[in-house]
């Protein structure tokens, strides 16, 4: 489903300095996997996932979706395809605070002209039923707290039924039985929908809900 060959993602530096980010990383994330890959800060995982999902373009290597490769297709394809094939859980909220928690949840198949205004708000009623936020449908942002904002954003990363989840650090600003439910949810989706999962996170004791780990360090990955 993700296929990563020799990827390499360097930073360039104020005069002749530079960042090497991920170092000439191979991976295969096969279709109904659920990827968990542990690093500290600064190890390269939050790259990795950029670079697996088109959102930071390779130095070196290839990056393949699906069969397709990135990099071959202009920008509207990359965010088409992004918007058809692939959920993000960003590691903060990044809900948006004038639109209800219902509207955020809708807005990625608004943005993907996809069906009709009450199908989509139907669809995403039960995405929040199924995280457990029905209640709060009307609630904005400023009213939810820091496990709720997260909940929606998981709700709305499934709202155009994609073949791949990614998320990045999704538990860091969270407490430990919150972390836990979110967690539970994401094992949850994967369990019920087949849905391929890509999770970064400093934390290693999240690597059991996965069904492989690895670890990245110093850009490199290992452990597969």
């Amino acid at each position: 489903m993700i296929t990563l060959h020799e990827v390499s993602k360097t930073y360039a530096l104020g005069g002749n300095g530079h960042v090497d980010a991920v170092r000439g990383v191979s991976l295969q994330v096969e279709r109904g996997e659920f990827l968990v890959i542990t690093g500290r800060s600064g190890s390269g995982k939050t790259t990795l996932l950029n670079l697996a999902a088109g959102l930071a373009r390779p130095t070196a290597g290839k990056v393949r979706v699906d069969g397709t490769d990135l990099w071959s297709l202009t920008d509207g394809q990359q965010s088409l395809l992004r918007n058809a094939k692939i959920g993000f859980v960003f590691q903060f909220p990044s809900l948006l605070p004038a639109l209800t928690a219902l509207e955020n949840v809708a807005m990625p198949a608004v943005l993907g002209a996809r069906g009709r205004r009450q199908e989509n708000l139907n669809r995403a009623a039960q995405l929040l039923e199924q995280v457990g936020l029905s209640e709060k449908a009307t609630a904005y942002p400023r009213q939810l707290s820091a496990g709720q904002q997260q909940r929606v954003v998981v709700a709305r990363a499934l709202m155009n039924r994609p073949a791949i989840l990614m998320a990045d650090e999704p538990t860091s600003d969270l407490d430990e039985e919150t972390e836990r439910e979110i967690m539970d949810l994401f094992a949850q989706i994967h369990r019920g929908a087949g849905t391929t999962i890509m999770l970064v996170t400093h934390t290693s004791q999240l690597v059991s809900y996965g069904t492989r780990a690895a670890t990245m360090a110093h850009g490199g990955l290992a452990d597969l």
